[in-house]
Order: C-alpha cells, then sequence, then structure tokens
C-alpha cells in the first residue's frame, strides 16, 4: 500500500506523526484530500477546521484544527496548526456552550465550531 509520512503539529504540542494513506483538510479553498504522490502545494487552514488522517492500518484520526498552514510534496504531509486537539479531547458541553453564548468572540465561536464539527466526524466513521 502506498503511504506518505504525515506529522500534525500545534504550536504548543505534535499531535500526531506517522504514515498515513489519506489526509483531508479544511482549507481557505475548500475540503482538499490528499493521497500519497499529490503533487506539491502549500494551503492556508480555516479558522475552526478539521483535520483527518486515515494511517496505513485504516483507523481515522480526526482532530480540531484551528487556522495554519499545511505542506504537500509526493511523500509527506505537514499540518502546522495555529492550535489543534482531538476529537476524543474535546469536551462537547463546553463547545457548544460557547456556541450559544451571544458574548463569544467570534474567534471562539469558529473554534468551538471545529470542535464540535470533529467531534461528529469521529462519530461517523
Amino acid at each position: 500500500m502506498n503511504s506518505m509520512s504525515v506529522d500534525l503539529v500545534a504550536v504548543e504540542r505534535r499531535l500526531w506523526s506517522g504514515r498515513a494513506s489519506f489526509v483531508s483538510a479544511q482549507t481557505t479553498e475548500g475540503q482538499i484530500g490528499i493521497m500519497p504522490g499529490h503533487e506539491p502545494l502549500l494551503g492556508q487552514l480555516v479558522e475552526g477546521g478539521t483535520v483527518t488522517i486515515v494511517d496505513t492500518e485504516g483507523r481515522r484520526v480526526v482532530a480540531a484544527v484551528h487556522g495554519g498552514f499545511f505542506s504537500v510534496t509526493a511523500d509527506t504531509v505537514r499540518i502546522l496548526g495555529e492550535s489543534a486537539e482531538f476529537s476524543t479531547e474535546v469536551d462537547v458541553d463546553a463547545a457548544r456552550k460557547v456556541l450559544s453564548d451571544g458574548s463569544a468572540t467570534p474567534q471562539d465561536q469558529l473554534a468551538a465550531q471545529g470542535r464540535v464539527r470533529a467531534v461528529e466526524q469521529a462519530a461517523t466513521s
């Protein structure tokens, strides 16, 4: 099976590193899927987006990634988020509370949307 080296890194920590067969991310240009051998590119991640990594064993890793960039070469994907957390780490109740809070900043609202979306995407796998 073809695979590529993938790193998911946020400012505060490295979340995931390994071999994967597929990566999906939300960019400012729309949703993009990356497979081994993809043309090189550099993309900007949306605020409050998600990243999904399918490792070589078929396991899905879903993370809420708030802003940042990713770079792709034929055999590597590097995802550099301003902040990120695994869907399994998200406090869904707290994120939904932020979404219903009319006084939350737009940035906090976007981050909460990404957290809820990551949990929902992980649940559908």
